[in-house]
């Protein structure tokens, strides 16, 4: 099959492909509805399949849409996951697959990356007595910059702007400034919250159901943005020189895992689900990788990303607004066909990787 074929243009399109696929397949199916509605009204829900039982030691887990647009992306690696590479696949006995589609089904219902508080989800995830406070020391400073108090204007010379920037900090200060999560400012990007989301809230509850009687867990994070286009990236948070390192460069090649102490694309931020997977199941072992498929530019990824933030707080529904949500789309999950193509294949490879892991035990 066509893997381009499987993006839909929609949350409810995405999500109706989703359950129809795993209904057909008799998988286990459970859905936790949200409280916020989309912009037709429509319920928000994170839905889980499951195939294998509850009894498994291993199982792997695929999950999408942390940072909801991206989620267009994810859904259509797991839509062809069951449409056509588990037809006629049957869990081994002790194994088991967990499918968690759309994490932030608000963001991609309205087409942002945070959820209705717009909270960056992937900096929300802090461990028990950690403050919800706080941003990089030079936040402050490029508030006005990264967040105008103004209606997206697709005509601004952004680029100039952040030349200026990148020239008078430098890349690294800005990468560690800006996508590390900040606690200070709601309305601005990668804002961690002020509390527990309700999909961290969902996710505490019921996340050690999904797994069942597991002791080893891989779990693949899907995500879009970083690095070169139509290439991917498994970053993990652990240390090069560790034996978490070493045993996932041995599963999934050591050219493309990338720690967050080596790399050009890893950064640590703060609050990431990663880190409270680990901590929350320190009985397991659990092997938390996010595959990121590049898209553009770091500096297109943030023209988005500001421009769509602003028309969600500042703007109307107008020309600039409908631009700025389809300027991030297109920076999280591009039309090109062949770039769907691409990273449909190697996600889809990365998961038979996972499912065909050497477990430690």
């Amino acid at each position: 099959m066509s893997y381009g074929i499987t993006f839909e243009p929609t949350y409810a399109l995405s999500r109706t492909r989703f359950l129809t696929a795993a209904r057909a397949l008799e998988c286990r199916l459970k859905a936790y509805a949200l409280d916020q509605k989309g912009p037709d009204g429509e319920l928000l829900f994170i839905d889980v399949a499951r195939f294998g039982d509850f009894s498994a030691q291993h199982v792997v887990v695929v999950s999408s849409g942390l940072h909801g647009v991206e989620g267009f992306f994810g859904s259509a690696v797991q839509c062809c996951l069951l449409e056509s590479h588990l037809q006629s696949w049957k869990p081994l006995p002790g194994n088991a697959l967990v499918l968690v589609h759309a994490l932030n089904p608000y963001g991609m219902a309205w087409r942002r990356r945070g959820n209705e508080y717009n909270i960056d989800l992937n900096r929300n995830f802090l461990l028990p007595g950690a403050l919800y406070a706080g941003s990089p020391p030079k936040y402050k400073d490029l508030d006005a910059f990264l967040n105008p108090a103004s209606p997206p204007s697709p005509f601004e010379p952004f680029i100039l702007e952040a030349a200026f920037q990148i020239l008078r900090s430098g890349m690294k200060t800005l990468k560690n400034t800006i996508a590390v999560g900040q606690y200070d400012f709601p309305k601005g990007l990668f804002f961690g919250g002020q509390g527990p989301a309700e999909t961290h809230q969902i996710l505490e509850l019921h996340l050690p159901r999904w797994l069942g009687s597991a002791t080893e867990v891989v779990h693949i994070d899907l995500h879009t943005g970083l690095g070169p286009r139509a290439t991917y990236k498994l970053l993990t948070e652990e240390p090069n020189d560790s034996a978490e390192a070493r045993w996932l460069a041995a599963q999934f090649e050591a050219e493309v895992v990338e720690t967050v102490d080596t790399g050009n694309t890893a950064y640590k931020p703060r609050g990431s689900w990663a880190q409270w997977c680990k901590a929350k199941f320190p009985q397991l072992n659990y092997h938390f990788l996010t595959a990121e498929f590049g898209t553009c530019s770091p500096i297109q990824i943030l023209k988005a990303l500001r421009a769509e933030n602003r028309a969600h707080f500042w703007g109307h529904p107008d020309t600039s607004y409908e631009w700025a949500k389809a300027q991030l789309v297109e920076a999280f999950a591009p039309a090109d066909q062949g770039w769907r193509e691409a990273v449909v294949s190697q996600a889809l490879k990365i998961i038979q990787q996972a499912r065909d892991a050497r477990f430690k035990d």
